[in-house]
């Protein structure tokens, strides 16, 4: 995709400067960004050919020399009640990565996007972690995500109002690009989704939480907390050793102290090990704050835990109601698919690739 980037990345094969540089190398006039612009992201075009007020000689230079996309789609897959689409990307290196679009009530589309390709983070319960790490993903790459379902909704004069980065990877190890691309997609000439629409979700990475509080724009936070002691946490997420909780709910309270905004915590729940009254008890002493929100999530087996059963979560909710916690409890989308939290894993990946260095 045509991108202005925060900064330039060896893997990237395109962006306006490059673009703009084509143009007055072939002897454009600057109008003519402003129509390519308008093409990718008013008209959403599909590729090149389909950007019909350039001229045909212009769009086959451009489809020669200029990449669409950074992205090749292996497979899309529907769940059973049509409200989720997961997609595979092959990307231009060979490693595949896993893009879902959640179809809410009404008009509200959102796409939860990938920011690395596997994840180095090896939480026990997480389908991901187990596929070791490969590589961050390019800005472009982020951003192509989010346009391929833009480019989906179209169709249907819809459009991608949420984004979550809450896919492959961690989004705080691959800041830079990340926020390069919400940056991006939240500009007024390219998608303009708010930023107040944009949530990032990290595992606990306590500078990247500490950077995203002195970002002008205003992005929500979700930490995956899934755990109330250090004992628990650490049991189940390595990231816990590096960054205690401790130090994390410290970084937290700094967020919200520089942000006043509400930050939300993800709490995947696993059958005698984070779903006792003990962890309820310990878990709201963590939330005693009015900004704080706890959102339960039901665990999609990995083949590791058990899920804690539905009546058990309820019964986990209502405790931690009663000590006075704001608490959601997450509607599930694709899990059929494998497109639910936890669970993106590149199943049947036509190609297997080996661990990249970069």
């Amino acid at each position: 995709m045509i991108l202005r980037f925060a900064q330039d990345d060896d893997q990237t094969r395109m962006n306006f400067a490059h673009l703009e540089e084509f143009l007055k190398s072939i002897g454009e006039k600057p109008f003519r960004l402003k129509q390519v612009r308008h093409a990718v992201f008013t008209e959403l075009v599909s590729n090149w050919n389909g950007a019909t007020t350039l001229s045909k000689p212009l769009r086959d230079q451009l489809t020669a020399t200029i990449p669409f996309t950074s992205l090749e789609l292996v497979r899309e897959s529907k769940s059973s009640r049509g409200d989720t689409i997961k997609a595979m990307f092959k990307l231009a290196d060979g490693n595949m990565i896993e893009t879902v679009l959640m179809r809410h009530d009404r008009d509200r589309n959102t796409v939860c996007v990938s920011s690395q390709a596997g994840c180095a983070m090896k939480c026990a319960f997480c389908a991901t972690g187990k596929l070791g790490f490969k590589r961050n993903l390019t800005t472009e790459e982020i951003v192509d995500q989010v346009m391929h379902f833009a480019r989906y909704l179209g169709k249907e004069q819809k459009r991608v109002s949420n984004i979550v980065v809450m896919g492959m990877g961690e989004p705080m190890a691959n800041y830079e690009n990340m926020i390069g691309a919400l940056r991006f997609l939240n500009a007024e000439e390219t998608l303009n989704i708010s930023a107040r629409k944009m949530t990032v979700s990290t595992c606990g990475i306590v500078p990247g939480i500490l950077r995203l509080a002195d970002e002008p724009m205003q992005l929500n936070l979700a930490i995956s907390l899934h755990a109330p002691t250090e004992e628990i946490r650490s049991q189940i997420m390595p990231v816990n050793k590096a960054y205690p909780l401790e130090k994390l709910m410290a970084a937290v309270h700094e967020y919200v102290a520089k942000t006043n905004r509400k930050v939300l915590f993800e709490y995947v729940m696993l059958e005698g090990v984070n779903d006792t009254p003990a962890c309820a008890v310990a878990l709201a002493k963590l939330m005693n704050h009015p900004l704080f929100q706890v959102n339960l999530i039901k665990y999609h087996s990995t083949g590791v835990f058990t899920p804690t059963e539905e009546q058990h979560r309820l019964q986990f909710k209502a405790k931690l109601e009663d000590l006075g916690c704001v608490v959601t409890h997450r509607v599930t989308f694709g899990e059929d698919i494998d497109a639910a939290c936890g669970q993106l894993a590149n199943k049947n990946m036509p190609h297997p690739v080996s661990p990249s260095s970069s």
